[in-house]
């Protein structure tokens, strides 16, 4: 097969994803809790958009923000999975060279998002706890609604940089990939060049921007567990803190295992390939998931809700 080859050449058209190397002969075994974290994060996520759409109730900035996030995990998961499954079920694993700059695009795009969300819905909280009284007249719609396209434009310029430098790259070592999708930096160590830039943005993005994201959120609950501890009970401070906890969880499914799997990829060299990338699948996926169950499960209004609804229909 010519898209195997791995001789010199110059710039191939097509690469080779090789899935997870190493546990090939459990590939199809791998694919039964991917599939499942995929379906999961399908039904939960439109299950959050359709009760927010449904109910007047639940249509303020906190609900808002949790449809944009529903949509970047939406995304996310599909940028990778419907390409994995086809490598490990169809043996499918030719990408032309556009499509695996272009997935290569929204992945980054859209963690870069992800992450401005969540800055968003710190803010959020900050103004629903710290200035209850303004909170309804500073995030009005429009407000909210230029706080998610300036996020999303941030993601968009963020990202461009992946796949134009990538781009630039001469490759004519091979044309496989060891990864099971077109992650940054396995594609970027194809290439017989000096890529030290790319590895430099990559490490620009996630300590300069992601870390700025992460310092904006950090302040924001510093100054809520200020106003929290200056409330009189224990069971108003208990009840405030209960509306941040979602948010919380949600930060630290996204942001731990994000700041892990980068890491490893840049300096674990002694880590074993196939554990990269399971670590890098799973970043990608089990926060998605994750995300609708939390606020499901911890938010009243949309457990309350959903179950209404459910009630209802049956009624």
């Amino acid at each position: 097969m010519p898209g195997l080859n791995t001789t010199d050449f110059t710039n191939p058209s097509t690469f080779i994803l090789l899935g997870i190397p190493g546990l090939e002969a459990a590939h199809v075994w791998i694919s039964i809790p991917f599939c499942a974290m995929y379906a999961i994060a399908m039904l939960g996520n439109f299950t959050i958009l359709f009760v927010v759409k449904r109910e007047p109730i639940l249509q303020g900035p906190m609900y808002y923000f949790l449809c944009m996030l529903a949509v970047t995990d939406l995304v996310l998961s599909t940028s990778i999975l419907p390409k994995l499954l086809s490598i490990i079920w169809f043996n499918s694993r030719a990408i032309d060279f556009s499509a695996c700059l272009t997935q290569m695009y929204f992945i980054h795009c859209f963690l870069a998002t992800e992450s401005g969300i969540f800055v968003a819905m710190a803010l959020d909280r900050y103004v629903a706890i710290c200035d209850p009284l303004r909170h309804s007249t500073t995030l009005t719609n429009p407000v909210v609604a230029k706080i998610g396209l300036a996020v999303l434009l941030h993601g968009s310029m963020l990202a461009l940089p992946y796949p134009f430098l990538a781009r630039q790259w001469p490759y004519c070592r091979t044309n496989l990939i060891p990864h099971s999708y077109c992650e940054h930096m396995a594609v970027v160590k194809l290439a017989c060049a000096d890529t030290r830039i790319s590895s430099y943005y990559g490490l620009f993005v996630l300590f300069c921007v992601k870390g700025l994201d992460v310092f904006f959120i950090a302040m924001s609950y510093i100054e809520i567990l200020r106003a929290i501890f200056n409330l009189p009970t224990k069971d108003a401070q208990l009840k405030t803190f209960g509306t941040c906890g979602s948010h919380l969880c949600v930060i630290l499914a996204f942001y731990i295992p994000g700041l892990f799997s980068s890491l490893m990829h840049r300096f674990g060299s002694n880590v074993a390939l196939h554990f990269h990338i399971l670590i890098a699948n799973i970043y990608l996926l089990v926060p998605p998931m994750v995300h609708p169950i939390i606020y499901g499960v911890r938010t009243k209004q949309i457990r309350d809700r959903l179950f209404y609804l459910i009630t209802n229909k049956r009624t």
